[in-house]
């Protein structure tokens, strides 16, 4: 597993696989745990190299989701993923009770959007001793898209990053183990996001992993005037541009077309 998230690896894909009915892109596609292994299957066949599993939308203005309707969401398909393929698997929480039992299920990774903030995360990441992903977001998911604001979008954001990896290093969490996501679209305007994606290297001075996750976002949308159903062409494009800028992990809807792309551009890069 180790060798996926390396700083100085080339970038791999992580496949996105949401078990919601109500998720900005895929909300009510995969909730039958056939239907949802076979695109697993096929994510896996197209290049991801870990499947990020969901059971909670957490996209501007989406309702809160118990701890037991989550756990029936993702864990099935957890266990049924294990059994059948070869490929890690990262939950998608900010639960601590999810995070504990979907690692017991087989879970490889914890991606987390509040950042370990919520009561009990740090103590179970720090138990389950796998690779965390801490992605910043400002404000919640109900609220966060209300009126963003930041003295330095990129400074702010790196400043919070020094905070939580502090408090995971104190919870006996090793550095190692962390993965830092600026959160594109969790609190950010466009302008805001844009930044962020021009300035991603800047991240690479903590000596961490960056993941990034632009994928069918209004990012997108906005400066395209386009909807999620057609924003493969932006989402590619935004992958080519984290990876250029050094990002290690590049999560997807659309694997088979971000491996082309990224093969392509990280060839380019070293062949200069």
């Amino acid at each position: 597993m180790k060798q996926l998230i390396e700083p100085n690896a080339q970038p791999v894909v992580m496949g996105i696989l949401n078990t919601t009915p109500d998720s900005f892109s895929d909300g009510g596609k995969f909730q039958h745990l056939d239907i949802a292994l076979n695109q697993v299957e096929q994510m896996v066949s197209d290049g991801a190299s870990i499947i990020d599993i969901g059971g909670e939308s957490t996209r501007p203005g989406a309702a809160d989701v118990s701890e037991q309707e989550e756990l029936d969401r993702v864990i099935p398909l957890i266990e049924a993923v294990k059994r059948h393929l070869d490929v890690a698997i990262s939950i998608d929480t900010s639960k601590a009770v999810v995070m504990q039992q979907a690692v017991a299920s087989g879970a490889d990774i914890i991606n987390d959007v509040r950042g370990l903030q919520n009561e009990g995360c740090l103590q179970v990441a720090a138990q389950a001793n796998v690779p965390i992903c801490l992605m910043h977001m400002q404000g919640l998911p109900r609220t966060m898209q209300e009126n963003p604001q930041y003295n330095d979008v990129v400074g702010d954001i790196i400043d919070f990053f020094e905070q939580r990896i502090a408090a995971c290093l104190a919870q006996g969490i090793k550095r190692e183990q962390l993965i830092i996501d600026p959160g594109f679209g969790f609190g950010k305007t466009l302008e805001q996001n844009y930044q962020l994606l021009a300035n991603l290297k800047a991240f690479k001075t903590m000596g961490l992993p960056i993941l990034s996750g632009t994928s069918r976002k209004s990012m997108i949308g906005k400066l395209l005037n386009n909807e999620v159903e057609d924003r493969l062409i932006g989402s590619v494009t935004t992958a080519v541009i984290a990876a250029q800028q050094g990002a290690n992990i590049i999560r997807v809807h659309d694997v088979k077309e971000t491996v082309e792309a990224l093969k392509i551009a990280m060839y380019t890069l070293a062949n200069k």
